[in-house]
């Protein structure tokens, strides 16, 4: 059977409140042909819930983690089986709802333009605080946090991005191929300590506005006092990837390359 060129990636842990409404969401979904384009894959990260039984119950390739291995380790395997089975494209959005399906057409169209100068993105950014994105409420630790991630971004590769943290991306297999190889990846929190060492290393970062949900069932894994130890971890992160690519040169100029040359 042919590879469909899309992979949609859902990582979850303990959705079984949210999962099949997402899924079902996803079916509803009639632009551009996409059960003819896109295939979907739930990564499963040892939920103790209903989350693994929904899933299989509605008859959905899933992949689940023996342990609890967190939420980059849950995307990376989405990569992994990704970068093996041969798709062009991936786009990853959140279990919990929060997520509006109607992004998922915009960010493949926009996977698939070319800027000016003839480059395609390898990352899209569904953005919830630009001018021009549909109202999203966030906490005050929250905006803290995400303000102080959008002033390191700035300082250190010069760029613009409203939406640090969004977990709503689109990948090039360029991309998801760099991600998928160990220790290029935070298997914990990837914010936007991925961002800056992506665009560090010269990959294309576009963002694009997003229809975004509050969630309404289940826990976020930043709820609480949560964010400020996130936002510690990411910036360790931060550090070790200005050592690697400002000092030591590591993977710099690898955006350039050719997916076959990474």
């Amino acid at each position: 059977m042919k590879t469909k060129e899309l992979l949609i990636i859902i990582p979850a842990y303990n959705e079984g409140k949210n999962i099949q409404r997402v899924l079902e969401h996803l079916e509803q979904l009639e632009e551009m042909n996409f059960s003819d384009v896109a295939d979907i894959l739930v990564i499963n990260d040892a939920s103790t819930d209903t989350t693994n039984w929904i899933v299989k119950q509605m008859q959905y390739p899933m992949i689940s983690q023996l342990y609890n291995m967190g939420y980059g380790c849950a995307l990376q395997t989405g990569y992994k089986y990704a970068v093996r089975r041969g798709y062009k494209y991936l786009i990853q959005m959140d279990g919990d709802g929060q997520h509006d399906v109607c992004n998922i057409p915009v960010i493949y169209q926009k996977l698939r333009e070319t800027d000016q100068g003839g480059r395609y993105p390898d990352i899209v950014l569904g953005a919830r605080f630009r001018k021009d994105s549909a109202d999203f409420p966030v906490s005050l630790p929250k905006r803290m946090v995400y303000a102080m991630f959008r002033g390191m971004i700035r300082v250190i590769t010069g760029e613009r991005i409203s939406d640090p943290t969004t977990g709503l991306q689109g990948l090039s297999r360029k991309a998801f191929l760099y991600y998928s190889k160990y220790n290029h990846f935070d298997d914990k929190y990837p914010d936007a300590n991925m961002l800056i060492q992506m665009m560090l290393i010269q990959f294309k970062v576009v963002e694009i506005p997003a229809v975004m949900h509050p969630r309404t069932e289940g826990k976020s894994m930043h709820s609480g006092l949560k964010p400020f130890w996130y936002m510690l971890r990411v910036i360790y992160s931060v550090l070790i990837i200005l050592i690697q690519v400002k000092l030591l040169k590591m993977d710099v100029g690898v955006g350039l390359k050719s997916a076959d040359k990474i």
